[in-house]
């Protein structure tokens, strides 16, 4: 489909996840790039030399990037009124000092797409996994009029933690989703580090992730929610109880998912789902959407990291070992690469469907 061409700024671009918004829109048909903030550390230099040797991805820092100078993220906001149409923000900072950046550029009429956590609960700030709860970017004509903004709000992707699971489990809930117990094995890109700035993990597993359980248990409840008045209400059901592991890969986050039902399916229905369910980005096409959303692979020893993460550009889903278990109605395993679908391709893919349905016009 045919788009105009949105002017971007990039919060927090030196970071892990900035660098793969810097990579993700070097190609992009409808983003480009027009402002990279950060700290004040790295303010007046290119971005060549801020990011130095912090650099962490395979291709080499696209060549539309390397001169630009940085801005800093709080005292240059001022600067990208009128010059951006919108701002991608991933930015490593205290919770309190994320919620008033991100507020402050939505004030100034600058919609802010973001991969923080420190909105996620706010009642009026929609979380979004595109192809599961695209509706709740209605809530943002109410974010709006708290905010007393023409043009700006604030919208957030979920964790990382959840891509590989939460997924799989949505066409499932017309079967009445009671419970879900999930274990997560998460990649050291997950928390801005390659081998070689966490040596602790080779030959190792560390059994703690700050944070991430919580959100884990709580986060899908707002996706699987309702607007309510000027907010989210959020689901009562399914209960969830997640454990976190840190361990030695460097992108793919691994879920072991266990599951009941009100309404137990066939394990060839639980497939079938899977295999049809297709949501509003595929619907409208989206750049960055996968084409198949969920796949399912029969081999036991799938999905891996190594083999099944760049599955349609690490856009994609995947789930293997489906089976019957004696605790739960049935087990499988989850996967999703965790800096694109999880972090900034979902934001991507998130500021793509905000675009199609004229929330930066």
């Amino acid at each position: 489909m045919e788009h105009r061409t949105y002017k971007v700024g990039i919060i927090g671009a030196t970071g892990m996840v900035g660098q793969r918004f810097i990579t993700l829109l070097a190609t992009h048909p409808w983003f480009r790039p027009e402002a990279l903030l950060a700290s004040g550390r790295s303010a007046g230099k290119t971005y060549r030399e801020a990011v130095g040797e912090k650099w962490a991805m395979d291709a080499p820092i696209p060549a539309y990037a390397e001169n630009m100078i940085v801005l800093d993220a709080e005292k240059d906001a001022e600067k990208l009124t009128g010059k951006v149409d919108f701002v991608f923000c991933a930015v490593n900072m205290k919770k309190d000092e994320i919620k008033a950046l991100e507020e402050r550029y939505a004030k100034l009429e600058i919609p802010v797409v973001s991969n923080n956590s420190a909105h996620r609960g706010t009642k009026d700030v929609p979380m979004i996994i595109p192809e599961i709860n695209p509706e709740h970017l209605e809530i943002i004509a109410a974010q709006k009029k708290r905010l007393g903004t023409k043009h700006g709000f604030i919208a957030v992707k979920s964790n990382c933690s959840l891509q590989s699971y939460v997924p799989l489990l949505h066409p499932l809930m017309k079967y009445g989703v009671k419970s879900a117990a999930v274990c997560t094995y998460q990649a050291i890109s997950g928390a801005g580090k390659t081998f070689a700035t966490m040596p602790e993990i080779v030959d190792n597993v560390i059994p703690f992730i700050g944070g991430e359980e919580e959100k884990s248990e709580r986060e899908p409840l707002k996706i699987w929610g309702k607007i309510q008045g000027d907010g989210i209400a959020d689901a009562s059901a399914p209960r969830i109880t997640a454990q976190c592991l840190r361990v030695p890969v460097t992108d793919g986050h691994t879920a072991a998912v266990f599951v009941s039902f009100e309404r137990k399916p066939s394990k060839e229905e639980v497939i079938a789902a899977w295999k049809n369910y297709a949501g509003e980005p595929q619907r409208l096409a989206l750049p960055s959407a996968p084409k198949q959303f969920l796949h399912y692979s029969e081999e036991d020893n799938r999905p891996q990291p190594k083999l099944d993460r760049m599955t349609e550009n690490g856009m994609a889903v995947f789930a293997g070992r489906l089976r019957e278990d004696t605790l739960f109605d049935y087990k499988f395993i989850g996967f999703s690469h965790n800096t694109l679908r999880g972090a900034a391709g979902g934001a991507v893919l998130l500021a793509e469907l905000l675009a199609a349905k004229g929330y930066f016009d």
